[in-house]
């Protein structure tokens, strides 16, 4: 394959992060008595619970339906139930015909996306970001404007403001956020809210995490709006919160009108969602909101963890902690791509540098890293502590 057969969108992205840095495993032994620390991609490492599995068993043997094709926007009893539980813990009314059941979180992105902005648009983003939705902006020609976060990663709506232009298209929001791991107050989201609405634009939150929130209670008032589906756009993963990332199950909640345009390109990219997946996801809203709460618990005594370690640490800052993610930064460390490979090698821990979350001008990234801290337990927390300063700054 010569290089001017690459679609050149895609030859300007960069590699997929997750993937570059296992490639730092390469040839690092790790003795039995210092393993590796894999603190690198934000996925749950144990199988659903049993209960969720049979449920799937038993339709994988005795529902012919679960092997065929489905419908385009999803199961409707997945579909009624969301919007059930939706309306539910946010107060507000989601109908089920406002609510598309997708191949992960990343393609509710990537299909929402795919309507709102092509070649030329722009839409915001806040560093630092999440690099899946900065690689498919970047694939699809619409270029992804940087909003820089204030001190505590929360972005700031009247800077946002500053930014919009004719081109801009929409504002992507994460909380609790991926990379940062900072918690949005409510108030934030609807200043969001009302500066998208002004201005015309697309609020897209995405709320993968927000089975983790260490707040209780609704995190926002969007859906109380009765106009809600003029500007918001909520998205969601069933990964996290069942363990289903194997199944690819998630979900994004728009208007009717944009779900429409959605069944075009689910119809064209995927045809329909998984179905063992979708009756799991099912089973686990019907069954598991005690299960769901002691996960909670024990990703929450983590944070606690991630955050007494770190106030112990000499030289490191905490700049964020919520949810499966602290992001941090160390004030003299001025590479840390090099720093995070000396640390595989040194160390036995493998995370990702800030240089993945930002823009390439951006000189923060060079201090910073995300430590997706849900893989490990409060022991191997504090084993994280002893082992960061082993590769020297």
């Amino acid at each position: 394959m010569t290089l001017n057969t690459i679609n050149p969108a895609f030859s300007r992205t960069f590699a997929p992060p997750i993937m570059e840095s296992r490639n730092w495993l390469d040839g690092v032994t790790f003795p039995p008595d210092r393993p590796l620390i894999n603190l690198a991609q934000a996925a749950p490492l144990d199988p659903p619970p049993e209960g969720l599995r049979r449920a799937i068993a038993d339709a994988c043997l005795t529902q012919t339906a679960a092997h065929l094709y489905g419908p385009v926007l999803g199961l409707p009893e997945l579909r009624a139930e969301v919007a059930a539980q939706w309306s539910a813990a946010y107060g507000g009314a989601v109908s089920e015909d406002q609510v598309v059941i997708t191949q992960g979180c990343n393609q509710a992105f990537c299909a929402i996306m795919a309507t709102l902005a092509g070649p030329g648009d722009e839409v915001i983003l806040p560093t630092p970001w999440y690099f899946n939705h900065k690689m498919w902006l970047d694939m699809t020609s619409v270029t992804a404007v940087p909003l820089p976060t204030e001190a505590d990663l929360i972005p700031d709506p009247e800077r946002a403001a500053a930014l919009i232009t004719p081109a801009t298209k929409a504002i992507v929001l994460i909380s609790p956020n991926n990379p940062g791991g900072a918690e949005y107050p409510a108030e934030t989201l609807r200043g969001f809210l009302d500066l998208c609405r002004s201005r015309g634009i697309a609020l897209i939150v995405d709320e993968t995490y927000r089975d983790f929130d260490s707040r209780d209670g609704r995190p926002h008032e969007l859906f109380t709006d009765p106009d809600w589906a003029d500007t918001l756009i909520h998205l969601y993963s069933f990964s996290k919160a069942y363990r289903l990332t194997g199944h690819r199950v998630g979900l994004a909640i728009a208007s009717k009108a944009r779900l429409k345009e959605v069944e075009k390109f689910l119809d064209t990219v995927a045809i329909c969602p998984n179905q063992l997946g979708q009756i799991g996801a099912l089973w686990g809203l019907r069954n598991l909101s005690q299960w769901v709460a002691g996960e909670r618990a024990e990703i929450l005594a983590r944070r606690s963890a991630m955050l007494d370690g770190f106030s112990k640490l000499e030289g490191w800052k905490m700049l964020g902690c919520g949810a499966y993610f602290a992001y941090v930064e160390h004030p003299d460390i001025t590479d840390s791509p090099a720093y995070a490979q000396r640390l595989v090698r040194e160390g036995g821990v493998l995370l990702l540098p800030g240089t993945m979350f930002t823009p390439e001008d951006d000189p923060s990234g060079r201090k910073q890293f995300r430590i997706a801290f849900a893989n490990v337990d409060v022991q191997g927390i504090a084993t994280l502590m002893e082992r960061l300063p082993l590769a020297r700054p």
